[in-house]
């Protein structure tokens, strides 16, 4: 138990340099819980997202196309110690098009630039949930935490910009919590989040960071999308430290700096983890995260990151093409880290057209329906079917542009009376049946595989199953089940 508290205490003052405790700020402990015992000058602050109607219920902020939303505008000195937000819009990816930035003392270029999913741990704008000790998610990706500590001298400001078009405005609530303190040591070291990608990767190594300053390193969120079939992990990870030519921080391989083994799959630790990883076909999407808590990265003078893009390709007959050469896959990476003096990005964060594949993303109301029996009704988050038997059906059609080789999803709304059914592309199953009840209305991104299409119109049927076995008793037989849109992605495209 000793132990375990150490590094609870450890962790919380991170952000803060050795001065601190020297001069007396924070407790000599092992124990943060003993600090609940203390008496402080801080004064906790909050800004958030409440209805400025104090017995109101509209407690949450529109951030129309194109518009950016101040969060939180906050005079110091002051530490941040809490961020959460969640958000909803038609666009099942909207957390990649939004990009969070954190402004330290009035500087008029931003510390932190990162798209919101991204600084939270899931890559891609997909939504998955995990718990890690700094940041979590849950609700179906929807709900993000993070406990990150930001201290700041004069001046925080963070903002939130909507670059997602074509899908009307984003409801955002929030909450910052931060300390009001009477001062902060000099050599205070400032929170810093930056964003890089390749799509695809050029040859060499992707770069995560290049910064000069004195600090810590303190994480690492990388994202891919596969290009090819097999394994993309086969990279080392290369820290060089204060101007080395040759890095003294050097790895085995991706999936062994990110904590796990002989290739990835989905878990999620403390201080390492796999939010995301959809398998070894082309197409797929994996992200992973590292915190460097236990084991910061400590530089003096200027830390560079960097990591190989390399892996196997398999062929679609199963031959093997390659074991460990360099793959042009799509890369994108977050760097965490803390460091004195305040550094910004030398470039612009790519546009969101360019973060974001080039989905197809049909809302169910807009497609040509029919259904069996016709129970449908309209709903702002798309189609409610509502059939009285357990084999009723709803079947909508889809037209394709261009053949080829097809990734399909779609987002379903499971109910309260919610039942099984059976996703069909063109009469072709397409998974395993789907169980859609719950105790209430989440939105979640289904994946139902990979389909040669050709040029025309197709066929997205959901085929009733009848209830699940654990359904409570009491409740009527109904069947239910909700569609937001249908979600297709091109292969071919990403290779453009």
């Amino acid at each position: 138990m000793n132990r375990f508290l150490l590094i609870i205490a450890f962790i919380c003052f991170l952000a803060q340099p050795e001065s601190l405790q020297a001069q007396g700020k924070f407790p000599d402990s092992n124990s943060i819980l003993d600090q609940l015992t203390i008496p402080s000058a801080a004064k906790s602050k909050r800004s958030s997202s409440t209805d400025p109607n104090f017995d109101g219920n509209g407690d949450s902020r529109e951030i129309q196309p194109g518009e950016t939303l101040v969060i939180a505008d906050l005079d110091g000195p002051g530490i941040i110690n809490h961020l959460w937000n969640t958000s909803a819009s038609l666009n099942p990816y909207s957390a990649r098009a939004l990009v969070l930035r954190i402004y330290w003392d009035e500087a008029e270029k931003p510390s932190v630039e990162v798209p919101l999913g991204d600084f939270f741990g899931v890559g891609h704008g997909a939504q998955k949930d995990f718990q890690s000790l700094p940041v979590g998610v849950s609700s179906y990706g929807r709900s993000r935490t993070c406990y990150w500590k930001m201290p700041f001298k004069k001046h925080a400001k963070i903002t939130l910009t909507n670059e997602l078009n074509g899908f009307g405005p984003v409801y955002f609530y929030y909450y910052v919590d931060w300390d009001k303190v009477d001062s902060l040591p000099e050599d205070i070291l400032y929170f810093h989040a930056r964003y890089h990608q390749q799509n695809p990767a050029k040859p060499g190594d992707h770069l995560i960071l290049n910064t000069t300053g004195r600090g810590n390193y303190i994480g690492t969120v990388y994202s891919v999308l596969q290009l090819k079939t097999g394994w993309f992990g086969e990279g080392d990870d290369r820290f060089y430290v204060d101007g080395e030519n040759v890095p003294s921080i050097q790895g085995t391989g991706t999936e062994d700096y990110f904590g796990d083994a002989w290739g990835f799959r989905e878990f999620a630790g403390s201080y390492h983890g796999v939010t995301l990883y959809e398998g070894p076909l082309k197409g797929d999407r994996v992200t992973a995260y590292r915190w460097h808590i236990q084991d910061p990265i400590r530089f003096e003078k200027s830390l560079k990151f960097a990591i190989e893009h390399k892996g196997s390709d398999i062929d679609m007959q199963g031959k093997q093409l390659s074991r460990s050469d360099e793959r042009a896959d799509w890369i994108s990476s977050v760097a965490f880290w803390y460091q004195t003096p305040i550094v910004f990005s030398d470039s612009v964060i790519p546009p969101a057209n360019t973060r974001i594949p080039t989905y197809q993303i049909m809302l169910a109301a807009d497609l040509k329906m029919k259904a069996s029996p016709n129970k449908i009704t309209k709903e702002k988050v798309g189609i409610h079917f509502l059939p009285e038997t357990p084999d009723g059906s709803i079947e909508f059609e889809f037209e394709v542009k261009e053949s080829g080789r097809y990734k399909i999803s779609a987002v379903l709304v499971d109910d309260l009376f919610g039942s099984r059914y059976q996703p069909l592309i063109d009469n072709q199953l397409a998974g395993p049946v789907l169980d859609m009840a719950s105790k209430g209305d989440d939105w979640t991104e289904y994946n139902f595989g990979y389909f040669n299409l050709d040029h025309g119109k197709h066929q997205f049927k959901l085929e009733g199953k009848g209830v699940s076995s654990g359904r409570n008793l009491a409740l009527p037989k109904k069947y239910a089940i909700g569609i937001s849109s249908l979600i297709l992605l091109r292969l071919e495209d990403l290779e453009k």
